[in-house]
């Protein structure tokens, strides 16, 4: 059977699994690195146990993939993989509290996901415009006037990103907006750099979004262009999107919310 991926941060029980009978909190690495061996993991959680439950810890393993979820867990559970004991693995039956909730990845798990499947040289992209679009929009008078009466100052990017997927035939592009405030203390080339650097995760983060990976039981993927409706950003000339500053019908904050790791993943980057 096909499974279908999206760029979006993984949900379900699914693809989650409960590891119990840690010995050592120090056990994240190696339990990233067990499990990688099945497929992509997005992330690895190690917990305390509560004290009714005795000494040690447990932890929650997420992948992308259920199919790999499902295959990690019949053969590691009983295990001792890295320790001496063996490991009880189930899959988490634990309901989220928003289970209808989606996120975004943000860029870096974009990348993850993207090269995992397609290979380092199967996707590319470019920044077809990056403008400071501060105090553009209309009704932000009064906030501006409010804002610059501190003594720091806010700036606005706009970026828009072409993702290629040659292979496929895919080609899509994505919108971000970034808006920092800019201290006097911090060299402003710095505080600026880092806006511009959040707009352009934040449009390649949006551009994966339009697509899906459909991967087969044999391991072989396709790629589908998935937008809900007509895009605009898609349909429009390059020429046209350079000045998108002039497009006033064009909302900018439709953005799709982001995992809660994506400011802090993004301004550690070193760029594209």
């Amino acid at each position: 059977m096909a499974e279908v991926l999206e760029f979006r941060v993984p949900t379900g029980n699914g693809r989650t699994l409960l590891v119990l009978g840690l010995e050592s909190d120090a056990s994240e690495h190696a339990l990233y690195l067990t499990f990688s061996t099945f497929g992509l993991v997005y992330s690895v959680r190690v917990h305390r146990n509560a004290s009714v439950a005795g000494p040690g810890y447990h932890a929650f393993v997420k992948f992308y993939s259920a199919r790999d979820a499902r295959r990690a867990q019949s053969t590691c559970n009983q295990q001792p993989l890295f320790q001496k004991s063996p490991l009880k693995v189930s899959m988490c039956t634990r309901q989220r509290a928003f289970p209808d909730q989606v996120l975004a990845l943000n860029s870096n798990k974009c990348k993850d996901l993207a090269n995992y499947y397609l290979g380092f040289n199967g996707w590319s992209s470019r920044i077809i415009t990056l403008q400071n679009i501060s105090g553009f929009e209309e009704g932000e008078n009064e906030e501006e006037e409010t804002r610059t009466s501190h003594s720091s100052q806010y700036s606005k990017y706009l970026c828009i990103q072409e993702l290629t997927i040659s292979q496929h035939g895919v080609c899509t592009r994505g919108v971000g907006v970034a808006e920092l405030q800019v201290d006097p203390s911090q060299e402003f080339v710095t505080a600026i750099h880092n806006i511009q650097k959040l707009a352009v995760h934040r449009a390649l983060s949006d551009a994966f979004q339009k697509i899906l990976f459909i991967v087969l039981e044999n391991g072989k993927v396709a790629v589908e262009y998935s937008s809900p409706q007509e895009d605009l950003i898609d349909c429009l000339t390059e020429e046209d999107l350079k000045g998108l500053v002039q497009v006033t019908d064009l909302s900018l904050s439709a953005q799709n919310p982001i995992g809660e790791e994506e400011i802090l993943s993004d301004l550690s980057m070193d760029g594209e």
